[in-house]
């Protein structure tokens, strides 16, 4: 088979310019790229300017959850 037989006909103009076409799948089955994504209720959003700021005290919260925990095991 040659290649001008895989050819497909289309009926787009020769000016539209699709390079910089970008597709994105919306909906929970949406790939994301940038890690796991967590949705704040807008009372807890509104607290954290940004997305560091809410690790940062995660974080926290996680580092002091872990040492009451193993005071208690003492």
């Amino acid at each position: 088979m040659k290649k001008d037989d895989l050819e497909l006909e289309d009926d787009l103009r020769p000016e539209y310019d699709l390079t910089s076409l970008k597709v994105r799948k919306m909906g929970t089955g949406r790939k994301n790229f940038a890690g796991t994504t967590v949705r704040l209720e807008p009372d807890v959003a509104e607290m954290f300017p940004n997305a560091d700021a809410v690790n940062e005290a995660l974080r926290l919260l996680i580092r002091s959850t872990r040492l009451v925990a193993e005071e208690q095991k003492t």
